[in-house]
């Protein structure tokens, strides 16, 4: 292979060559990587045990269920060995499938289960067929059901597994006999136990059941999606197949109506009153819409039901005790905001003692958390709860953007006392650099680390390390070689990759910028993962690639995060102007002259801005899956930054790239695919077809079949290919 652009002909010795030549099929073949990674950890209260998914290999697509116990892992089902292959074979049902895309799930076979109070007895569903097994011995089960199983959840005393089917919320003993209704459908577009998309797509709950303590009742969400329009995904390379319905609320129009319920296993029911709409202390705004339309998190402790509902709007969140004799609420925290309540995963949290851990401001700009009065301190960002066992409260923070450590907190020490209000004895359970998270269970914490070195899970117990957990994914042919930068006058965090074979007073190599920028997501931190792969293969390919985490990300305050309220492009794109141009001055093997950026989904959105609005500073864009009329997009997800669009119409015309069409000058590659439900083809063919009616010349590549998420192996692997071929033509000189 010939070093391309100006790199020296001699750069690439053979061995390196070969692995940055298989680096894209090694891509698609692994998932991203993600193949032969543990996940989805349970820990037993007593913390003997830890359950977990995960394949045999970095190249193995189905998923196994294993046990840790006393140091050493114990393969417990495999959907290929005895008693599994030989039982026939079902069809995986819509409604999981549903639930798979928007995990952004690449793998099959055991891919989730549940388990009961004391992890003891484990339900999982495969390929609508309902299995149980013991953790302490025997073989697993399969139990026969009404219909295909979607869900499975075994009561806390493990007697009996609820499932959703066809829209019902059904129960089985876990014996195989008595399976009964629990609810079921009242009408043509109601289901029963089940979470509406934009719960599972923008808002994080991914739930909709839940066991009492007492295993004799459930609380279950009702959706109804009558109101809600529909949208039509077909394949076009398969036109006798009919196309896939699916109930998506954009932006200003219906949401699916979520009410909660207490079902008893007896028959009884419980209509739970929520509030209609927030009262006082609810903040206005130039769209003011106060009623609770969205049921944000729920769950069922040893204290009784606890439902978070959020206004419309998003400027207000209540969280509701909820009386299960009776089904009357009464609001036990409120958190209102001008812009929007950011949803903290994992709150709000009820600890043994009836105290709450909910989200905080500690001060400052910090987002923190109210651990049961006392606050955490300021300057340490909290990104999620993770739990708490063994009277200590574990949540995930960081005081570095670019690091996020597992920290832990003595909620039950009665001299904890507070400091200025804000508690004391934290301590850090991670230590080395990089991004944690953990699962916990009694006294054992399995913490799972991504670092610079690459991805280990470790078991500790009371602290000390005792054993861990494999990580079977497959090492990316690529080495990493990140330069950590601080840009400009906000202290862009940055990453710059550059080729390997690069040296100093060579030839400046065209500029490729590749972020995410995005709300909620971050890619410049202290990792090694698929996208720093990627950053590194295309760097390999001849160009100098900036990552950059501009305004809009999390991790550096609150002020930080909402700067993108009513305009997700300005900021963002002056964030990602101003780190290239820092970078250039700083850097001499930069060549400002060649620049383009690549991206999907948001970032997909944001290159195809770049190109149209600053065609000075951009010289061609790929924009994958790129959500271009933002009316198009969810209203949990848009109406959280623009505002409803019949109300501030103006948001959505300055975000839309649709009236920009007619500014195209650069070369400009829009890919998306075909099957995508979140991101509909829809934004990239009026965007298409936008540029057409201006006559501006550009590139399309539709995926057949694809979808948010591309898995097939072959389309996702030559794609790194056809951008990369695309970029050097238009970057070439």
């Amino acid at each position: 292979m010939t070093p391309p652009f100006d790199a020296p002909a001699d750069a690439h010795p053979d061995a390196h060559t070969a692995a940055v030549e298989r680096f894209p099929l090694q891509f698609a073949r692994t998932r991203r990587f993600s193949l032969g990674v543990p996940r989805q950890f349970t820990v037993s209260p007593d913390g003997e045990r830890v359950l977990f998914v995960r394949s045999t290999s970095g190249t193995d697509a189905v998923s196994r269920l294993w046990l840790y116990e006393d140091g050493a892992e114990r393969l417990l089902a495999d959907p290929l060995g005895p008693g599994f292959a030989d039982d026939a074979a079902g069809e995986v049902p819509p409604e999981e499938l549903a639930r798979r895309e928007r995990a952004r799930e690449t793998s099959s076979g055991v891919v989730s289960y549940a388990t009961d109070a004391a992890a003891r007895l484990v339900a999982f569903p495969l390929q609508g067929a309902l299995w149980v097994l013991r953790t302490d011995g025997g073989a697993p089960r399969r139990i026969t059901t009404a219909g295909p199983v979607v869900d499975p959840r075994p009561s806390p005393d493990g007697s009996v597994i609820a499932y959703v089917s066809g829209g019902a919320l059904r129960s089985v003993r876990a014996d195989g006999t008595d399976d009964r209704p629990v609810a079921e459908p009242d009408g043509e577009h109601i289901t029963y136990g089940l979470s509406d998309y934009v719960s599972q797509e923008s808002i994080g709950r991914s739930r909709g059941y839940w066991w009492s303590p007492r295993s004799d009742a459930l609380l279950v969400a009702r959706v109804d999606t009558a109101e809600v329009r529909r949208r039509y995904i077909a394949d076009p390379s398969d036109p006798e197949r009919p196309p896939r319905v699916v109930a998506y609320p954009a932006a200003g129009t219906a949401n699916a109506k979520v009410s909660m319920h207490l079902v008893r296993l007896s028959g009884e029911r419980i209509d739970v009153r929520l509030p209609g709409e927030a009262g006082e202390g609810h903040p206005e705004g130039m769209w003011t819409d106060r009623a609770f339309e969205y049921v944000v998190a729920a769950g069922w402790d040893d204290h009784g039901p606890l439902v978070s509902v959020q206004t419309r709007d998003q400027r207000s969140v209540h969280v509701l005790e909820v009386d299960d004799a009776s089904g009357a609420t009464r609001t036990l925290h409120r958190t209102h905001d001008p812009a929007w309540v950011a949803l903290r995963p994992g709150t709000p949290l009820r600890l043994d003692s009836g105290a709450l851990v909910v989200p905080a401001r500690p001060g400052g700009d910090t987002q923190g958390l109210d651990i049961g009065g006392a606050t955490t301190p300021p300057g340490l960002e909290v990104r999620e709860v993770i739990g708490a066992a063994d009277g200590r409260v574990y949540f995930a923070a960081g005081e570095e953007p670019t690091e996020v450590h597992v920290w832990s907190y003595a909620s039950d020490d009665p001299n904890r006392g507070s400091v200025r209000g804000h508690v004391r004895g934290l301590v850090r359970v991670s230590s080395a650099p990089g991004v944690h998270t953990a699962a916990v269970g009694g006294p054992t914490v399995v913490l799972d680390s991504r670092t610079p070195g690459g991805h280990t899970v470790t078991v500790l117990r009371t602290g000390a390390p005792t054993g861990s957990i494999a990580v079977l994914a497959e090492e990316p042919p690529v080495t990493p070689r990140p330069l950590s930068l601080s840009l400009g006058k906000r202290e862009l965090r940055s990453r710059l990759y550059l080729p390997s074979w690069h040296r100093p007073g060579d030839a400046p190599l065209p500029v490729l910028l590749s972020p995410y920028a995005g709300h909620g997501m971050q890619v410049v931190l202290e990792v090694r993962t698929w996208w720093v792969a990627v950053a590194q293969w295309f760097a390999e390919q001849g160009f100098a690639v900036l990552v950059t985490d501009g305004r809009g990300t999390p991790g550096r305050g609150e002020a930080w995060e909402k700067s993108v309220h009513g305009d997700r492009l300005t900021a963002v794109l002056e964030d990602q102007i101003d780190a290239l141009h820092a970078a250039s001055d700083r850097h001499p093997e930069l060549d400002p002259t060649r620049v383009a950026m690549r991206g999907w989904s948001f970032s997909g959105y944001l290159a195809a801005a770049a190109v149209l609005r600053h065609p000075e500073v951009f010289h061609a864009a790929v924009a994958g899956a790129a959500p271009a009329d933002r009316r198009l997009y969810d209203t949990h997800w848009e109406e959280r930054f623009l505002g409803h669009p019949d109300v501030q119409p103006e948001n959505y015309t300055r975000n839309s790239l649709l009236d920009e069409a007619g500014a195209l000058t650069r070369p400009l590659m829009l890919v998306h695919g075909l099957a995508d439900d979140n991101v509909a083809v829809a934004h990239t063919l009026r965007l298409s077809a936008a540029l057409l009616a201006a006559g501006r010349p550009h590139t399309v590549l539709p995926l057949s079949g694809a979808g948010h998420l591309v898995g097939q192996e072959q389309t996702a692997s030559n794609l790194l290919l056809l951008e990369r071929d695309f970029l050097r033509k238009s970057l070439g000189r």
